[in-house]
């Protein structure tokens, strides 16, 4: 279906879906009774949530060998018969997430079925996010969270149930770059490390995270940099953050058995919600718990701070 793609019309969208297809409806009408409990990571509020739906996520088998073994669910022909979706820009397809973390929860995935690569497609997530107010478009690297690493796709919820914006906005950014109406920033004090890209037209922040990826490390066998990415619209056009990370899962993810927790974080958990999808993982999770989760999964000061220098 082809309308104009602004946040009114996705409302709508949103709401006739959910008319319709009673998968989606159930699960999201389960968030009403989720639980929550908020955190405080050396100054940084972190919400974590019981979500037992999202062990279909959490739990994804992500190896060549897995994904190649099952279809496609972001492929239209694979699609369920109740899933519609909104064209966009003729690339993508706004569709609604039926197993939601977020009250307002979509899937952006590219109508073709190409890998999941950020390469080339910054400045379509920075547009996205500029005709969506209110919403926080992501994009899980295929090694950083994305269940389906063999087609390209974005994701977005409304940014009033994410921390992130809230704690951007007080963190304390040093530049890095600026050039043709964009800035790049980095923040290192918090716990979590991160760049920001701040940009007044999607295509000047494009060129700037472009300059960024460049500067980036590669680990032997990935196709680009580890990474979550959340972009959201501002009063002065739109800002990207970029969270660099170097591993996928953390040393103590399982099945939830002994030790283990089946904890697998993304962007939603990097904007500020843990997603457990096993009460017991839930009622464990703490800060100290966070903390050692971002000590392994993201850079340090010093790494994050290498790579700031080597942005030309």
């Amino acid at each position: 279906m082809q309308v104009k793609i602004d946040t009114p019309a996705v409302e709508r969208f949103i709401d006739s879906q959910l008319a319709e297809w009673q998968l989606a409806a159930k699960n999201f009408a389960a968030l009403d009774g989720v639980k929550v409990k908020t955190l405080d990571v050396d100054g940084m509020p972190i919400k974590v949530q019981f979500n037992p739906a999202r062990i279909v996520s959490s739990g994804a088998k992500v190896d060549a060998k897995a994904v190649a073994a099952r279809p496609c669910f972001l492929c239209a022909a694979n699609r369920p018969s109740e899933q519609s979706g909104l064209d966009w820009h003729e690339r993508y397809t706004v569709l609604v997430n039926p197993f939601p973390i977020f009250p307002r929860h979509l899937t952006v995935p590219d109508t073709s079925h190409v890998d999941q690569r950020i390469a080339g497609r910054m400045a379509d997530m920075l547009s996205l996010a500029a005709d969506l107010p209110g919403y926080t478009v992501f994009y899980n690297g295929p090694r950083c969270g994305a269940s389906a690493p063999d087609h390209m796709h974005f994701q977005a919820g409304n940014s009033d149930f994410l921390t992130l914006g809230d704690f951007v906005a007080a963190a304390e950014l040093r530049t890095v770059k600026e050039s043709d109406g964009a800035r790049l920033s980095v923040a290192d004090s918090l716990p979590l490390k991160f760049f920001v890209i701040d940009a007044a037209k999607p295509e000047s922040g494009a060129a700037m995270f472009e300059r960024l990826l460049r500067a980036m490390p590669v680990q032997e066998g990935d196709a680009e940099p580890m990474m979550n990415i959340l972009a959201y619209a501002t009063a002065d056009g739109t800002r990207a953050v970029v969270v660099p990370r170097k591993r996928h899962r953390p040393s103590f993810y399982g099945d939830g058995s002994g030790d283990t927790m089946m904890i697998s974080p993304a962007s939603v958990d990097m904007g500020g919600v843990f997603i457990t999808p096993l009460e017991k993982d839930f009622e464990r999770l703490d800060a100290a718990l966070v903390k050692k989760i971002f000590d392994e999964l993201c850079l340090s000061k010093n790494e994050i701070n290498e790579i700031a220098s080597d942005v030309k």
